[in-house]
């Protein structure tokens, strides 16, 4: 059986969209966690140098 150009093109976008998009979630759940970490850092250190 032989398939055809048209119906397989749009099969292999779909695929492709689909691994980027979640190869994007990932990225950025670890950006969100980078973030957070140093928002962690700065208020540690200011609470660390207070002076009142």
């Amino acid at each position: 059986m032989k398939t055809s150009w048209f119906t397989t093109a749009p099969l292999l976008t779909l695929a492709i969209v689909a691994a980027l998009l979640l190869q994007g979630c990932s990225t950025t759940a670890g950006i969100g966690r980078d973030v957070s970490a140093g928002a962690d850092a700065i208020t540690e250190s200011a609470e660390a140098n207070k002076t009142y």
